[in-house]
């Protein structure tokens, strides 16, 4: 519960803010995101490599996958 309120607490805070304010921090944060996102999948791609790396891998054609993807 106490997220929430933080929530409604940045969400008060930001009625507060000028337009101009508001965009930028409408920047602020989606550049952020996006950064987080990325570091996700750095480190997915450093944990496929050790799985490659340590044999954990099998190769498989283009519908194989798809097979497994669909069920």
């Amino acid at each position: 519960m106490e997220e929430q309120s933080v929530f409604g607490e940045v969400l008060e805070a930001a009625d507060q803010l000028s337009p101009e304010e508001k965009e930028a921090l409408i920047g602020v944060l989606q550049r952020r995101l996006i950064d987080e996102r990325r570091e996700e999948i750095a480190q997915e791609i450093a944990a496929a490599r050790r799985e490659f790396q340590a044999g954990q891998c099998q190769p498989a054609t283009p519908d194989e996958l798809m097979k497994e993807i669909l069920g």
